[in-house]
Parts: C-alpha cells; sequence; structure tokens
C-alpha cells in the first residue's frame, strides 16, 4: 500500500465523514472504493471514445462494402 496527503475541501470532508460514520466503514477504506469506482467510471469513458473514433474510421470503408453488395444483389435480380 502507499501512503499519501490528501487534501479535501471541508463540505466533502464533512461528508465523507458522515457517510463513513453511517456506513461503518474506515475513511482509508471508503476513500479506496470511491478511487476504485471513479477508475472504472473513467476507464469506461476512455474506451467509449477510443470506440466511436475508431467506428468513424471504418465507417466509410463498410459504406462502400455494402454498396457493392448491394450493386451484387441488383445484378443478380436483373439476371
Amino acid at each position: 500500500m502507499k501512503t499519501l496527503s490528501l487534501k479535501l475541501d471541508d463540505a466533502i470532508f464533512d461528508e465523507t465523514e458522515m457517510l463513513t460514520s453511517k456506513l461503518k466503514k474506515t475513511r482509508n477504506r471508503y476513500i479506496n472504493e470511491a478511487l476504485n469506482i471513479y477508475n472504472l467510471f473513467n476507464k469506461r469513458r476512455i474506451l467509449k471514445k477510443q470506440l466511436m473514433k475508431e467506428s468513424r474510421a471504418v465507417k466509410d470503408n463498410s459504406m462502400e462494402i455494402l454498396s457493392e453488395f448491394e450493386k451484387l444483389i441488383d445484378e443478380e435480380k436483373t439476371i
């Protein structure tokens, strides 16, 4: 485990103290769990951006292939 110094806004600290008391958790455990959830959230957000970017990159190529398939189907119908 790593030790670090953390500065919190007074309102956030007060709310955290109230919640840890009600949840019967240590402040350290509560902050670790909160950071874990926040890390998961941000990983998914980054992945979403990456997937959107890659999706846009292949969109044009996919539309070209679809057009070619449609031409083949149209040609088959005329035969």
